[in-house]
């Protein structure tokens, strides 16, 4: 059925304009209007820079607030859908709560009422097409300019000029067409009038997947009088239900959080519907009360409408409020939370990379979600428990104790802990690099992909380590036995001081420390290598044992500087303002020991010969 769908859907349009030019008319003023929301939509892209992304994820502090941007947003940018699909993307990267994501929901819901009354206050009773055309002429002139602020409002001034001109087609087409047909001849009065004409407002709008093309429409159509007051009603009733889908079709994509969210808006517009459904003659009335009392005329049915369709959905909201907490409960329990899989990517989807803001912080989370899995899997690798040596007063103490072999396949563990998720980091990271994303944000995109590498060698480098490790850390074997509990100790604790610089608020994390640690590990390196001298002069230590130590220590502190460089590139904020102090306070890279070759390769077997020569002549 759904391959059959478009095909017959534009054999309709083309034989509804073979019968009626005036149907050309109607249909050109809805692409128009559909046309002018998009340029809209994408103004306020631009324009805002993510501004609209920022306000969203400081408004879901509290359910008034949230409801106040769900409301204020709607309003300015027409589109209660965009807002949905933005506030999916925002809960999918885990950025709201979703009580705050259901209480924009509701806020948006009120705001898409504001549409109704620019078109039947402004758009019906002034000749606005007069406006359309120097507006739109403006707005190309500006839509060339390189300036993305100039760009933004010229998308911004295209949308408002093509709006105009859509609602101005409609009418006209509309007031054309009553000379030819009558539609008010197929007005349905009583119950099956709101039934036949609410589903009629809910499939246009899946169609348009607008409600606010959906009461345009049905506005102009009102004001040509082709379609009775009752039916209209109706109409705005199946709009606010329509409007659900694209809030569903963003799901799809989403996690369960959004799938949750989506849910929420089916259910709240859904019940908001039949509430006014079944209230239809009380609420009518007072339309006609409120009317009167701000001085709409009795005749005036699409101020009327308006005044309608704000009482619903307000009473909506009013509804639903005290039964927020029993909504979110029955959405927890609807769509269950699916047990954590470590292997498979948390925040990556394709709800989350359509907003700049999101795909960057929902990236961010998922490199944690790596490093969190690399943790566990470099600490078995050296027999240690994350438990032991997280809470441990002496990380070294945690080494010299812990003999017991970890029952783990390092190969198998590094395989679908490590590098499913890295894939999927590299691809997603791919995806962002084609969109049309800021420099700033594609570089720190780009950047999260590096640290995400980084972790990913140290992974590698442990690997190399786990045989020797379980050879001569399993049961002392005397200085080989010390040699590695060194190596242990001093991975564990690169990892324990990241841990504590995850948990040190954002604008207390220094390079310093960073540079410190460097250092350190230069310093332990040259340290290692004159005891392997001691041990080989004593006879403490064969020259082939010598040789795998001298190896494996390329491996360790190869791996340990991964760890630091991503530590760095994570962690510390490039615009900080004191940056440019630490910058001149840091270590000169002489100060750190040894330079490493370009590519910091985990081994370098030049260097493990000379070494290996240097260490058997000393003997």
């Amino acid at each position: 059925m759904i391959k059959y769908y478009l095909p017959v859907a534009i054999g309709a349009i083309l034989i509804a304009f073979w019968a009626s030019p005036d149907v050309q008319v109607i249909a050109a003023g809805i692409a128009i209007f559909l046309f002018g929301m998009l340029m809209l939509e994408d103004g306020f892209k631009l324009l805002g820079g993510g501004t609209l992304e920022r306000m969203l994820q400081r408004a879901t502090k509290s359910v008034s607030r949230s409801l106040l941007f769900g409301f204020v947003s709607t309003s300015l940018l027409q589109s209660s859908s965009l807002v949905s699909v933005i506030t999916i993307s925002f809960l999918s990267a885990g950025l709201i709560s979703l009580i705050g994501g259901v209480g924009i929901i509701f806020g948006a819901n009120i705001g898409t009422t504001t549409g109704a009354w620019l078109v039947a206050g402004l758009g019906l009773k002034v000749n606005i097409a007069s406006y359309a055309m120097p507006i739109i002429g403006i707005s190309i002139i500006l839509v060339f300019q390189k300036s993305k602020v100039l760009r933004g409002i010229g998308y911004v001034f295209g949308g408002l000029g093509f709006l105009f001109l859509g609602i101005h087609y409609m009418k006209e087409g509309f007031d054309a067409f009553k000379d030819q047909v009558d539609l008010i001849r197929f007005a349905l009065p009583g119950f099956w009038g709101l039934l036949v004409y609410c589903l009629l407002g809910t499939v246009a709008t899946v169609i348009m997947q607008s409600s606010h093309a959906t009461m345009v429409l049905t506005l102009t159509a009102l004001a040509a009088s082709q379609i009775s007051y009752d039916n209209a009603l109706a109409l705005a009733i199946g709009a606010n239900i329509g409007t659900t889908i694209t809030a569903i079709i963003g799901s799809i994509s989403a996690n369960f959080q959004g799938k949750r969210l989506a849910l929420a808006h089916l259910i709240f517009n859904t019940a908001t519907a039949l509430v006014a459904l079944v209230c239809i003659v009380p609420l009518r009335e007072l339309v006609d009360l409120i009317s009167g009392a701000v001085g709409i005329g009795a005749e005036d049915y699409t101020l009327k409408l308006a005044v309608f369709h704000t009482i619903f959905n307000v009473l909506g909201v009013l509804l639903m409020l005290p039964l927020m907490q029993r909504l979110i409960t029955f959405l927890e329990r609807s769509i269950v939370e699916p047990t954590p899989d470590v292997s498979q990517p948390r925040y990556l989807n394709d709800a989350v990379d359509d907003f700049p803001q999101t795909l960057e912080i929902a990236l961010r989370k998922e490199v944690l979600h790596l490093y969190d899995n690399a943790m566990t899997v470099i600490l078995h690798g050296l027999n240690l428990h994350r438990q032991d040596v997280l809470g441990a007063k002496s990380v070294a103490e945690v080494v010299r104790n812990s003999r017991t072999p970890t029952d783990m396949d390092i190969e198998e563990s590094y395989q679908r802990k490590i590098k499913t998720l890295y894939s999927a980091i590299v691809e997603f990271s791919t995806r962002v690099g084609e969109k049309r994303v800021e420099p700033d944000v594609a570089e720190r995109v780009y950047a999260l992909r590096d640290v995400s590498g980084d972790i990913v060698q140290a992974v590698k480098s442990v690997k190399h380590l786990r045989k020797n490790v379980l050879r001569y850390t399993v049961r002392p074997t005397g200085s080989a036995t010390d040699l590695y509990d060194g190596l242990r100790t001093e991975i564990a604790r690169i990892l324990v001081e990241i841990q504590k610089l995850e948990e040190t608020d954002p604008e207390e994390r220094s390079t310093l420390w960073l540079d410190q640690e460097r250092a350190q590990i230069e310093e332990d390196a040259q340290t290692a290598a004159r005891r392997v001298e001691e041990f080989i002069r004593k006879g403490q230590l064969t020259p082939a044992a010598a040789t795998s130590f001298l190896n494996d220590s390329d491996y360790a502190y190869s791996a340990m500087r991964k760890l630091i460089e991503a530590a760095r590139t994570f962690y510390i904020e490039r615009d900080n303002a004191m940056a440019e102090v630490e910058r001149l306070l840091a270590l000169e890279e002489e100060e750190l020991g040894e330079s490493r070759s370009e590519n910091d390769k985990p081994s370098n077997e030049a260097s493990s010969k000379k070494r290996h020569r240097k260490v058997v002549e000393s003997k």
